[in-house]
C-alpha cells in the first residue's frame, strides 16, 4: 500500500517527506509525493520550482523508496488534490507538514492540514518542521 505526503519545498515540507520516506521503508509500499497550487495563483512558494525539483528529485533517488511525483496545478484546494491522490493510489497514510497558525490565521486562511486531518479516509501523520 502506497504512502502519499503534501510536499512544500520549505524546513517543513522536507520533514514531512523525510517521515514519509521512514515510513514507505517501515510499510513496503511505493511513495506518491504531492506538489499542487491553485490554477488562479501566478506565484505560490508552496509550488517547487526548478531547483527545488532537483533538490527534491536527489533526496528522492538516494532514499532507496519506490516513488512518483504528482505536481499539478488544480481549481482544487491542496487538502482536495491531496486526498483525491490518497484515493485514488489507495494510499495507507498520508503525511503532512504542519505549523502553528493563530486562530484568526485558520479562519482566514483555511487550513490544509485541519482539513486533511478531518476529513481523510485513511490515518494522517502529522510533522512538524
Amino acid at each position: 500500500m502506497s504512502v502519499v505526503v503534501g510536499y512544500l519545498p520549505h524546513d517543513r515540507g522536507r520533514a514531512a517527506l523525510r517521515a514519509a520516506v521512514e515510513e514507505t521503508h517501515f510499510r513496503g509500499g511505493p511513495l506518491v509525493v504531492v506538489n499542487t497550487t491553485r490554477a488562479d495563483r501566478l506565484v505560490d512558494p508552496s509550488f517547487a520550482q526548478d531547483e527545488e525539483l532537483v533538490e527534491l528529485h536527489d533526496l528522492l533517488e538516494t532514499s532507496g523508496v519506490d516513488y512518483e511525483l504528482r505536481q499539478f496545478t488544480s481549481s482544487e484546494p491542496a487538502a482536495s488534490d491531496l486526498m483525491g491522490v490518497a484515493r485514488e493510489v489507495g494510499a495507507e497514510l498520508i503525511v503532512i507538514a504542519v505549523r502553528h497558525r493563530t486562530a484568526v490565521g485558520k479562519l482566514l486562511l483555511g487550513s490544509t492540514a485541519q482539513t486533511v486531518l478531518l476529513e481523510a479516509t485513511c490515518p494522517v501523520l502529522a510533522v512538524k518542521g
